[in-house]
């Protein structure tokens, strides 16, 4: 009676105007993510358990649209209702009945069918390729979220905002996410890193800012199959080179003075300039310069900025700028990073679709132009009621729009060196107003 009821459900919960979307996001998986949370529609409800999903990811697809006008732009509501608008407090009640843990379970089953598929059409030498990195987002400022996830604190006082630390997996030559994930803001980027080291597949390589370079971890990474790691060294990194294997190219040794953990390391030091910055120095776990040669490496280790233009197409494009996400609860908030990051991924695979009819590379497609034509598309189909076997053709046109659309290739040679571009405000900042008891 539960699997019929399910089914019934999938059958009228997926619209028509997310058809484009749809196709990558198995209904199974969706069943799958809420029956693992415990969360199941048995009864027909107006907005079922199903629907919650696609509106949770609609709210990232239309940022600046409250909640109800989601709904409505979707076509979300059952078909036997449509005639009259969702009351807001029935949407909120229906995302009540969704916990967040059941849009992270569709994360990553989701993410983890899509990044290795996408990384593994785009190997470098025999190795999928991944990037690593952290960020902070801004949540809305109520005592819950305040209380929940702190936030900056300087000279200056609190900062204005609770912030949530966020660190992710990207395979790196198409910006599909592979792992996501969140805590507080006084939690670190390395203690979140650590859930992410057993999602990493075989023959891979990942590619980390020096800031995650903790020798135990990346040992015990090492380990755990055939993984390899690429990262710049700190500054006080020491070590004693044991063999020259070229030009700026050296193997050398590391103590680790950790208990449990062999006394030595063996690793591969690559020296190298670029114009404008000082000297660095690559540290790796490939050893082998004929198979992985320096000048590849060093070259490699600079495609590790496609994760902060990651983060970037999601603040700036997906979020619009605002200075917050919109939920004033911690389990919404986690509800809507969930959701953020799907949809990014759905995004991101229309574009990788797009690029390769196109013969192009995945980065070579704007996400601003594709992320407004999915959303167009998305609003012009939802009046038409359009026969299914129809959407395909409305792809298709989707996806011609998108080749034309082709970013220029990327000049190297350009120099953006990291600098503040406003200094802070010298008024005085505004704090929110103390919540009063009640007296009684």
């Amino acid at each position: 009676m539960l699997q019929q009821a399910l089914i019934d459900v999938a059958n009228v919960a997926l619209p028509d105007s997310l058809e484009g979307l749809k196709q990558h996001l198995d209904p199974a998986w969706i069943e799958e993510a809420l029956a693992w949370s415990g969360t199941t529609t048995i009864r027909r409800r107006r907005l079922p358990a199903e629907q919650v999903v696609w509106l949770v990811i609609g709210m990232a697809l239309y940022r600046r649209e409250p909640i109800e006008r989601v709904v409505q732009l979707l076509d979300l509501a059952l078909p036997d209702r449509k005639d009259t608008l969702m009351a807001k407090s029935a949407v909120i009640q229906a995302r009540q009945r969704l916990p967040h843990d059941a849009l992270g379970y569709l994360f990553t089953v989701t993410a983890a069918e899509w990044s290795a598929r996408s990384a593994d059409a785009c190997r470098w030498r025999g190795l999928a390729v991944y990037g690593w990195d952290g960020t902070t987002m801004r949540v809305p400022d109520s005592p819950e979220n305040r209380e929940t996830f702190g936030g900056q604190s300087t000279h200056r006082g609190d900062s204005g905002y609770p912030q949530v630390r966020v660190v992710a997996a990207m395979a790196l030559r198409s910006h599909i996410l592979s792992a996501f994930r969140f805590a507080d803001y006084h939690t670190g980027e390395t203690t979140l890193a650590r859930d992410l080291w057993d999602e990493m597949p075989d023959n891979s390589l990942a590619i980390f800012d020096r800031n995650f370079l903790i020798k135990k971890d990346f040992i015990r990474f090492e380990s755990s199959g055939n993984k390899h790691w690429l990262s710049r060294s700190k500054s006080n990194t020491r070590w004693a080179v044991i063999e020259r294997l070229g030009k700026d190219d050296d193997l050398v040794v590391l103590e680790v003075d950790e208990p449990g953990f062999p006394t030595t390391w063996e690793l591969r030091a690559i020296h190298y300039k670029r114009k404008g910055f000082p000297r660095s120095t690559l540290l790796t776990s490939l050893l082998d310069p004929k198979q992985y040669p320096a000048k590849e490496l060093v070259a490699l280790y600079h495609e590790r900025w496609e994760t902060e233009l990651g983060y970037d197409e999601v603040k700036t494009h997906l979020l619009d700028r605002e200075e917050a996400i919109r939920s004033r609860s911690p389990e919404g908030v986690r509800q809507e990073l969930w959701g953020i990051a799907i949809a990014y991924n759905l995004i991101r695979l229309e574009m990788e679709r797009a690029a390769k009819e196109a013969k192009l590379p995945p980065t070579r497609i704007s996400f601003m132009a594709a992320l407004a034509l999915i959303k167009d598309e998305i609003g012009r189909l939802r009046g038409e009621r359009l026969a299914l076997g129809t959407i395909p053709d409305r792809l298709k046109d989707l996806r011609k729009n998108l080749k034309r659309l082709v970013l220029p290739e990327r000049r190297t040679e350009r120099v953006y060196p990291r600098a503040v571009k406003i200094k802070m405000s010298n008024y005085p900042r505004k704090r929110p107003t103390p919540r009063r008891r009640p007296t009684k």
